[in-house]
């Protein structure tokens, strides 16, 4: 079971897992062994609640397809193990990042002390550099 914000768990049985070779140099042991994890999570098939499906809908990511298919890979390990607990995790920190309610920001302004200082603050470094001109006798 991957554990999700809000009390949410998500059942391994329902993600895809397939191992593949991975990528770039390591030489004979890369051609060899199938250590890269693909991943594939069905976000319309899954158990999730509706808001965790829909807020994962509204993703502009380019790892959830046009069939709504979140596709991770991971190859950082050199075991297919480290490589799958990656995948979990980087799929639970997505799906996470999509449903966390962010606070509002509430626009704030500034207050009449500090635009006053920083006036004050302008005017003190213009007269400084006045007195760095040239000096007529």
């Amino acid at each position: 079971m991957i554990k999700l914000l809000y009390g949410v768990e998500l059942d391994e049985a329902e993600v895809e897992v397939s191992a593949i070779r991975s990528q770039g140099a390591g030489g004979q042991n890369v051609n060899k062994v199938s250590s890269a994890i693909h991943l594939r999570f069905d976000i319309n098939r899954s158990s999730l609640p509706d808001f965790f499906k829909e807020r994962l809908l509204e993703l502009s990511d380019s790892r959830v397809t046009k069939d709504k298919v979140i596709v991770l890979k991971a190859q950082q390990y050199r075991t297919q193990e480290q490589n799958r607990e990656d995948a979990f995790a980087r799929l639970a920190e997505l799906i996470n990042s999509a449903v966390e309610i962010k606070k509002q920001r509430r626009p704030t302004k500034a207050t009449k002390a500090s635009k006053k200082r920083r006036v004050d603050s302008k005017t003190a470094r213009g007269r400084a550099k006045v007195l760095r001109g040239r000096v007529d006798i």
